[in-house]
């Protein structure tokens, strides 16, 4: 077996340097490649590593080299799907970036197929694999919370629409699939993932179409702003299996402060991520504990990068399968389909959830 994992990666903005950057620097893996369609993006993330790199436009191609084990795709939410697909067909293990598609049919077959391969498939998910989410699942196994009857997850930005690349914005993109697939996901995972029967929401665009609510508080150029075509906003319901149920939020733009929170109610114990401060009755007296995360415990990135690379040589099983990224698909969907048609949305409608 081979001691070191070459790695390409398809997108080499913002996500996928951040991604590449942990992956080349654990010892056994290596960036080999790169893909992009803007050159000089490759030129200056190649000076950044100090070595050449091989470099594609046509992720096709690159999902076609010999020399390359595994691909990262780190593309805008539409061509997730044709370029994940493009490295099982080209035998790669592939990781992608979140949400798995930008919706839900493609995304199954994409599923299918990478399952059917053998291959490892995982998804890049920076708050599940954060030392704080990691922490409240060991306490989750251990029993802290006993059993978990709802959650609550919202992610807050007052002012954050994406404003340099415009597959944000179009459809397929949008506050819910950009910030609120992170929260969602790491609510559902931490609860133990439940099965998802109904999901209501709404859902809409305040301050996108008209030029306000960028990051930074910056205006874009008026031709960037009037391709606005999904959501910036996004709130809704989700009722599992038993009872369960979990309210999720996101705003890219809003008049409230910022915040990122996943709050756990379970029937022994209560917790909150950001800071992890853990609730519970001690005695007949109320018990608040928080939580002090050590500043030297590894970072998301470093630990996504080791568990991918650890599922690829030592068969890991692997925490994130793209399975995974297709149910929490489905769950979004279902919130911004039920905001659509103004009605429940049963998840089974959408997909068979095994």
């Amino acid at each position: 077996m081979c001691d070191n994992v070459r790695i390409g990666i398809i997108g080499t903005g913002g996500i996928g340097k951040v991604n590449a950057r942990a992956l080349d620097a654990n010892p056994r893996g290596e960036i080999v490649a790169l893909c992009d369609i803007i050159p000089q993006r490759m030129d200056g993330f190649e000076q950044e590593l100090g070595r050449e790199v091989r470099k594609y436009a046509d992720f096709g191609e690159l999902c076609q080299d010999s020399e390359i084990d595994a691909v990262f795709v780190g593309t805008p939410n539409q061509v997730h799907v044709p370029a994940a697909l493009s490295a099982v067909r080209g035998g790669k293990h592939v990781m992608c970036t979140k949400p798995l598609s930008d919706s839900l049919e493609p995304a199954i077959g994409l599923v299918k197929e990478a399952e059917e391969s053998g291959l490892v498939n995982m998804m890049s998910l920076s708050t599940r694999f954060s030392p704080e989410s990691l922490y409240l699942k060991h306490q989750a196994r251990d029993g802290f919370f006993g059993d978990f009857y709802y959650g609550r997850a919202r992610s807050v930005r007052r002012s954050g629409i994406p404003d340099w690349n415009e597959g944000f914005i179009e459809a397929g993109g949008g506050a819910f699939r950009d910030m609120g697939v992170h929260v969602l996901d790491t609510a559902w995972w931490l609860m133990g993932m439940p099965k998802p029967v109904t999901a209501t929401g709404v859902s809409g665009a305040k301050f996108g179409p008209f030029g306000t609510g960028y990051t930074k508080f910056r205006t874009p150029p008026e031709e960037y702003w009037l391709r606005y075509n999904s959501d910036d906003y996004a709130g809704g319901f989700v009722r599992f299996e038993n009872g369960i149920g979990l309210q999720i939020e996101s705003f890219w733009a809003c008049h409230m402060p910022p915040e990122v929170q996943v709050e756990l109610f379970g029937t022994d114990g209560g917790a909150t991520l950001r800071p992890v401060r853990m609730f519970s009755t001690d005695n007949g007296a109320p018990k608040d504990v928080k939580v002090d995360i050590p500043s030297s415990w590894s970072g998301s990135w470093q630990n996504i990068a080791e568990h991918y690379i650890d599922c690829i040589l030592d068969g890991v099983e692997c925490m994130s399968p793209l399975r995974h990224g297709l149910i929490v698909q489905a769950m979004l969907e279902a919130v911004l389909r039920s905001s659509e048609s103004e009605r429940d949305v049963l998840l089974d409608e959408l997909l068979t959830i095994d």
